[in-house]
């Protein structure tokens, strides 16, 4: 199972479909739903015939592709993948750089926890390695050692990077940029993690958050607004050991975290370091990102 596939069954599982409120809609809305970054991926264009939506749907499909091959962990060629395979990359994509500096604001928002440097440590613990593979791997833990710029980012020797926690919602906010370039204003995109552009056909758009048994936990109205939700239990590693981890291992202290924001992106990076902290701790968190807000979260 690639590394982002686990966050796609986890969004799949902990966001419940987004649908419109209300009696059928009057306005036309064409669905589109496809597979990537590990899972199905879906959006809807409200006031586009179905009939109309194809060559739209052909720039996202392309543009995934193209996304793919920077952030994939299961496609050796990305840049993700041959990063974390020789310890560095020349002349990164914007896009990589991009998610990189997020990474880097989160990281010094949460007091280290939010750390992408934790893939060798997910694998040691995902691969049942041992005690001292498990020492090693903790050893090359940190994101004070990752360098980047422009010309090359530099990882430290043993260390490779997962963007599991964030990726996603950038794709997510690419998507719908791509869409308001298209002149599209009432738009779903749920690339893993929900972006909620205008309108549904009869008003606000209704995201619900469900547990991973499909119970339904809160329910939300979004307008122009981006939400991601993390389930730490929705996989297990190493027997027992939740998917989301903190950079020395520790267990989460939170069982479901919803996260509004302005981007999916940054949505995406607080729902899963709010899992590792406590409530006081995660309103910190949150309060250096304008706009954000924890929709729900519940303790384990």
């Amino acid at each position: 199972m690639s590394i982002l596939n686990r966050r796609r069954f986890l969004a799949i599982s902990a966001v419940a479909m987004a649908v419109p409120t209300g009696v059928m809609a009057a306005a036309p809305v064409a669905h589109w739903t496809g597979y990537a970054l590990g899972g199905p991926v879906s959006m809807q264009l409200v006031g586009v015939a179905q009939s109309d939506a194809d060559a739209i749907f052909a720039k996202i499909e392309a543009e995934l592709n193209r996304l793919e091959d920077i952030f994939s962990l299961y496609r050796e060629n990305s840049e993700l993948s041959r990063l974390n395979r020789f310890g560095s990359l020349g002349d990164p994509s914007a896009e990589l750089l991009h998610v990189l500096s997020a990474c880097a604001s989160l990281h010094a928002a949460s007091d280290g926890q939010f750390d992408p440097t934790v893939q060798p440590l997910w694998l040691a613990i995902a691969n049942e390695a041992g005690d001292d593979a498990i020492a090693a791997a903790k050893a090359v833990v940190g994101w004070s050692n990752v360098t980047f710029d422009a010309h090359q980012i530099s990882l430290p020797k043993g260390g490779a990077l997962t963007l599991n926690g964030i990726a996603q919602g950038a794709v997510t906010d690419r998507i719908a940029a791509l869409l308001r370039g298209q002149g599209l204003h009432d738009v779903l995109v749920d690339m893993g993690e929900i972006a909620a552009l205008g309108q549904g056909p009869n008003g606000p758009w209704s995201i619900g958050v469900a547990k991973t048994d499909g119970t339904l936990v809160h329910r939300l109205t979004a307008t122009d607004r981006a939400i991601a939700t993390s389930v730490p239990t929705a996989m297990e590693i190493g027997g027992t050991q939740g998917h989301i981890l903190s950079p020395t291992g520790d267990a989460p202290v939170q069982a479901l975290v919803s996260v509004s924001a302005p981007t999916a992106m940054i949505a995406d990076g607080l729902s899963t370091t709010l899992c590792l902290v406590d409530d006081a701790t995660g309103a910190k968190i949150v309060a250096a990102f304008p706009d954000a807000r924890i929709e729900i979260a519940t303790g384990v």
